[in-house]
């Protein structure tokens, strides 16, 4: 870093009055919880490394592991262009990040009595009662003819992308033309009551319950909940998720007195030179508030949310969910009648299994990073990750803004970076 550099950055500290976050837990040695303090000091030397040659814009990662924190650090620039430096309270766009939290949102209502996991989404959107399926040709390709859905797409479905209500930027059938490209293409497009008589229109992809693919299932589990609660999701999972846990930063906008913290990702895609910006642009208000990949937050706040899931859905003296519908969350709901496309979604999480608005490690092996039987994880396509392994104590949150594929990349790194570094 220049000295020129290096003024400008303490000149906007003391400007800012910028801070580190709080830490989320109570700290611990590495060595006092099976780790290594000079194998973990590889993480930081390695994001350094690709800061300083542009791959990454910046970083901020959070490490626990036995209920205690071993690491959190800030690494790079929260906009580099503007040569403002990142620090652990920066807010990142977390984009698929938010589909664990929905689903958290709707089993808090399942676990009250509002909601079945079997019912079928007509009870709360009748428009959908009526779906058709693409029909398939000699190849197997979807053509313009349809046929009428062999069951209803149910709350499971939406849960675990088995709706055949897919994202139409994740291929180039006749069937993806037809739909919004992913979530936040959607809540820019659409308020939520035009969004869900836009689906109710298109034909499925697949047979409600035989095929995992990506798609809108937890957008519209989202405006399930705002149906069922009588307010937008935003206010529900404030009220319901994000206060109990303290998760202070995070929502489905940045206000004005945040927006600082709001992190950019380098101009251009340092692989292919194209454009790239935040998206979506939450100091910008959205049509709906979508469930799939619409909210921000920090490392320090979803470290919240990552270590309620692994304490059974507790957090201090607050009871969230309880463990035996965290376990049921936890667990595969595929099984071996459902076609499994999770590494067409990303290839990082190939074979995996799925839970409840995540994916599930349900081998040891066969899978391209390390981690134990019962590992859960979702990752966001603006660069973001997670991780949580019971069988470890271990939860790990990751925050980048670096969208397009360089994220496979990175979330391959740190997972090696990581788990290298436990030593008992």
């Amino acid at each position: 870093m220049t000295g020129l550099r290096v003024l400008a950055t303490s000149l906007y500290l003391l400007a800012t009055g910028a801070a580190f976050a709080e830490d989320p837990l109570p700290r611990a040695r590495p060595e006092e919880v099976g780790l290594s303090s000079e194998r973990l000091a590889r993480i930081g030397e390695t994001l350094k490394a690709d800061i300083e040659t542009g791959r990454i814009p910046g970083a901020v990662i959070a490490i626990a592991r036995h209920g205690r924190l071993v690491v959190f650090d800030a690494y790079g620039w929260r906009d580099k262009a503007a040569g403002i430096p990142m620090t652990t309270d920066t807010i990142f766009n977390i984009a698929s990040m938010t589909k664990p939290m929905t689903t958290v949102g709707a089993l808090m209502l399942y676990e009250r009595g509002k909601m079945l996991i079997d019912e079928p989404l007509a009870k709360y959107f009748p428009k959908f009662s009526t779906m058709r399926v693409a029909a398939r040709d000699a190849a197997g390709e979807p053509t313009a003819e349809t046929v009428p859905a062999n069951r209803p797409i149910t709350i499971q479905d939406l849960m675990r992308h088995t709706s055949g209500l897919i994202y139409g930027g994740r291929g180039n059938t006749l069937v993806h033309k037809l739909y919004p490209a992913g979530s936040s293409d959607a809540a820019r497009e659409y308020d939520g009551p035009a969004f869900t008589d836009k689906l109710a229109t298109l034909p499925l992809l697949h047979q409600p319950a035989t095929v995992w693919d990506y798609g809108f299932g937890l957008d519209v589990l989202g405006l399930t909940i705002e149906t069922i609660a009588k307010q937008s999701l935003g206010q529900y999972l404030q009220a319901n998720l994000f206060a109990p846990l303290g998760m202070t930063d995070t929502g489905f906008s940045i206000s004005a007195d945040k927006a600082a913290r709001y992190a950019r990702p380098l101009p251009n895609d340092p692989d292919t030179g194209k454009p790239q910006a935040r998206t979506p642009e939450l100091t910008q208000p959205l049509k709906f508030e979508c469930g799939g990949g619409c909210a921000a937050s920090t490392a320090s706040d979803y470290l919240r949310f990552a270590m309620m899931l692994l304490s059974g859905g507790r957090s201090g003296e607050a009871r969230l969910l309880g463990p035996r519908t965290v376990a049921y969350m936890l667990s595969d709901q595929l099984g071996s009648n459902i076609k499994n496309l999770v590494g067409n979604a990303d290839p990082t999480r190939a074979d995996y299994g799925f839970g409840l608005g995540l994916a599930v490690r349900t081998t040891p092996g066969v899978v391209r990073m390390m981690g134990s039987l019962g590992q859960f994880s979702w990752p966001g396509a603006s660069g973001t990750d997670w991780w949580v392994d019971p069988r470890e104590e271990l939860a790990v949150v990751y925050m980048s803004a670096a969208p397009g594929p360089i994220r496979w990349h990175y979330r391959q790194k740190i997972n090696a970076l990581v788990y290298q570094a436990i030593i008992e």
